[in-house]
C-alpha cells in the first residue's frame, strides 16, 4: 500500500516549482491563479527569490503548499494514494491533494495561517530547538519541569526516534537545552525559526485560524488522512477540521504517524513537494519502507 506525504516549513529553496511552471500548462494555470488569490506574485519569489526572502513565513508556507499541491495535481491518474499525510503545514497540502479542500480554499487557509503565526511570533518572541539522541520521555519530563517553574517549553515535533524538536519561550528553550545536554543528549541545537510553533504560545494564531477553518467547506477525502494531532487515519470532515484547528498548539506526531501507517499495511511512501526530508524520517522510523520523491 502506498502513501503520499507532504513536507512542511524548511523544505523551501530558490527556484522551487519553476520547472513545473515552464513544462506543464496545468501547473502554469494554477500558479497564475495562486498569484491572483494572494494578491501578489509569489511565483517571482519562488522562482528567483533569495533564501532570505523565501524564509519569511508569509512566503514560505504558501510557497511550499503550492509546490506540493501543484506537483500532486500534475501527476494526474498516477496519483492513487491509499493514504496521505503531511508534516505540519504539509497537512494542508495533503488535504487538498486528497480533495478534502479545494485548491483555492487550501491556499487561502495556508496564507491566513502564515499571517496569524507571524503575528503571534512578533507579539511574543520565542523559539525552537532540535534535541538529538535523547529518549522522548526524558525530553518530555524536562519540558514539564521547566514549564512548572513558569517558562513555556513543550515537545513540538516527534520527527523520528532520537530526533525531537522542542518549542517555547527563548529562556525556557535555552534552559531546556542545557538540561538535556546534561541528561545525555548528543545535541541540543536552537533552530533559526521565528517562533514557538506547535506550542501554547501559538494560541492567538490558533483562535484566528479556527474562525477561518470553521467557515470553510471540507469534503470527505478520497482516502484516509493521517493527521498530526492524533497520528490516526481520518475521513470525517468534522473531525478533520477539529484536528486541523488543534494542530497549531499541539505536537506534530510524525514518528507515531509512520508507525501507525506501517501497522496499517503501508510500506511505500512518495514525498510530494520540495526536498527529501520526510523520506529520511520515514526510513528512520521504518527501515523496511520504500521512500522516494514524486
Amino acid at each position: 500500500m502506498k502513501a503520499y506525504i507532504f513536507p512542511g516549513q524548511g523544505s523551501q529553496f530558490s527556484g522551487m516549482g519553476k520547472e513545473l511552471y515552464e513544462n506543464s500548462q496545468l501547473a502554469n494555470g494554477l500558479f497564475s491563479r495562486a498569484n491572483e488569490i494572494l494578491g501578489f506574485r509569489i511565483t517571482d519569489t519562488m522562482f528567483g527569490g533569495t533564501d532570505e526572502e523565501l524564509k519569511k513565513t508569509n512566503i514560505t508556507q504558501p510557497a511550499i503548499f503550492l509546490h506540493s499541491v501543484i506537483l500532486a495535481k500534475t501527476l494526474g491518474e498516477a496519483f492513487q494514494p491509499n493514504a496521505v499525510a503531511g508534516h505540519s503545514l504539509g497537512e494542508f497540502s495533503a488535504l487538498v491533494s486528497a480533495n478534502a479542500l479545494t485548491f483555492e480554499d487550501g491556499l487561502s487557509l495556508v496564507y491566513k495561517r502564515a499571517m496569524a503565526m507571524q503575528k503571534a511570533c512578533e507579539a511574543n518572541p520565542s523559539t525552537m530547538a532540535a534535541i538529538l539522541n535523547l529518549d522522548d520521555k526524558i525530553v518530555e519530563d524536562i519540558c514539564a519541569e521547566i514549564s512548572n517553574s513558569g517558562e513555556v517549553v513543550v515537545a513540538a515535533n516527534y520527527n523520528c526516534p532520537g530526533q525531537l524538536v522542542i518549542s517555547g519561550s527563548i529562556k525556557g528553550v535555552n534552559i531546556a537545552c542545557e538540561k538535556m545536554k546534561a541528561a545525555g543528549a548528543k545535541r541540543a541545537l536552537v533552530l533559526p525559526v521565528g517562533g514557538a510553533f506547535h506550542s501554547p504560545l501559538m494560541e492567538p494564531a490558533k483562535k484566528e485560524l479556527e474562525a477561518a477553518i470553521n467557515s470553510t467547506t471540507f469534503n470527505k477525502p478520497i482516502c484516509p488522512v493521517y493527521q498530526n494531532v492524533t497520528a490516526c487515519p481520518v475521513t470525517d470532515p468534522g473531525e478533520i477540521k477539529k484536528n486541523l484547528i488543534a494542530q497549531l498548539t499541539a505536537p506534530v506526531r510524525w514518528t507515531q504517524t509512520i508507525q501507525r501507517m506501517t501497522a496499517d499495511g503501508i510500506n511505500s511512501y512518495v514525498e510530494v513537494g520540495p526536498g527529501k526530508v520526510l523520506q529520511g524520517l520515514v526510513k528512520k522510523v521504518n527501515k523496511e519502507a520504500e521512500a522516494q520523491s514524486a
